[in-house]
């Protein structure tokens, strides 16, 4: 059994198992539960659109989300700051929309997703919570609750409920697809067998990319910031990455789409504010070979740029690592299952850039596991 120095480490290696208890909870041996389907048809609406509210990394998967249950179900979805969405009010005027309502929050507990979901309520709206706390206030207020069952999460990073939120959130789009005839059983049971493989190949990679990160950040550590890219549901992955590294090592990064990176944020670029780029594809989806080819041709221009990349590519690519400073292989995996695999290696680099900064990185100054206090006390 290994020992680990810290929680974080810890439950990053925990993430897994923590995986293999969300499925149980909403696969059965033949595929998806009926009682989970009935309950779930009690949130959604005719109309089929979502607002998902969510603060900090809780909200990047529900920018996932926003992508999976888009391009699965072809659900209309919106994704709000839970901060800006409790405050903005409606000025008095009605909601002709009245979408379905879904927040995220690791503790069930955040206050102002606490707030969007009390605001939801208020207005008559359906709504739905994933989080990771039996019993929290949002699991008892919000019409329907999909528990994470990720384990207690002691440092302060999100790591095994980020990951388990993107499993829970990609099994609510399967049920949604189920339901809207999106997707036929063949499909369906395709992608629940690539959902049921994903903990065994995320366990066969871990001691590899901890290796390689540890190497990374001693390589790194005099970096002032970082801008990381990706593309699609990618995107989401990138700003996660970047947060990971801000809250755990203090080091300043920010998540943009790739395809922005020309719009201004390139002028930074320089050896001390190297590029992290998301540039994994899956080769039975169209979309996703062109985003692919998209990313490389950004990285020939950086390449003849000079900068400094770090790319995550997937195993047995060739193209990537020759126009990268250095590259990190996951297994291949479905375009909407990469964003489980590829955060991994981003967390454990944020944890060893901590190291190598001498940060105390189960409890970075100036956060807390839930923010709870209200904002009129902020």
């Amino acid at each position: 059994m290994q020992s680990f120095a810290h929680e974080m480490l810890r439950e990053i290696y925990e993430q897994p198992e923590a995986i293999r208890r969300a499925l149980a909870l909403y696969l059965a041996p033949q595929g998806l539960k009926p009682e989970v389907a009935r309950m779930l048809a009690g949130w959604s609406i005719p109309e089929g659109e979502i607002l998902i509210a969510a603060s900090g990394s809780s909200r990047h998967s529900g920018l996932a989300a926003e992508i999976l249950l888009e391009d699965l179900c072809g659900l209309a979805v919106d994704v709000e700051y839970a901060s800006e969405y409790s405050s903005r009010g409606n000025n008095g005027q009605q909601d002709a929309r009245h979408p379905s309502v879904l927040v995220l929050s690791q503790s069930g507990e955040t206050s102002d997703t606490l707030a969007a979901l009390h605001e939801a309520s208020l207005r008559g709206q359906k709504t739905l919570a994933i989080t990771n706390a039996a019993g929290s206030s949002m699991e008892r207020e919000a019409s329907v609750s999909m528990p994470l069952a990720a384990g207690v999460e002691r440092a302060i990073p999100a790591t095994k409920s980020f990951t388990s939120q993107l499993a829970v959130l990609y099994l609510l789009a399967l049920y949604e697809a189920a339901r809207l005839g999106r997707m036929d059983a063949a499909a369906l049971a395709g992608r629940i067998a690539n959902l049921r493989a994903l903990p065994d190949s995320m366990d066969a990679q871990l001691d590899g990319w901890r290796e390689q990160t540890a190497a990374l950040a001693r390589k790194y550590k005099s970096a002032a910031t970082f801008l990381y890219l990706g593309r699609g549901i990618h995107y989401a992955i990138a700003r996660e990455g970047a947060l990971k590294l801000k809250e755990a090592s203090y080091v300043h990064a920010e998540g943009y789409p790739t395809g922005e990176l020309k719009h201004g944020p390139n002028a930074l670029v320089s050896d001390r504010v190297p590029l992290v780029v998301l540039a994994t594809v899956d080769r039975t989806l169209d979309a996703s070979v062109l985003r692919y080819e998209k990313t490389l041709q950004l990285l020939r221009d950086m390449n003849a740029q000079g900068a400094r990349v770090i790319a995550i590519a997937d195993t047995g690519d060739q193209a990537v690592p020759a126009l990268v400073s250095d590259c990190v292989h996951v297994q291949p995996a479905s375009e909407y299952l990469l964003p489980i695999l590829e955060v991994v290696p981003l967390q454990l680099f944020s944890y060893f850039m901590a190291l190598e900064r001498g940060v105390d990185v189960d409890r970075p100054r100036n956060l807390s596991k839930a923010v709870v206090e209200q904002a009129a006390a902020s």
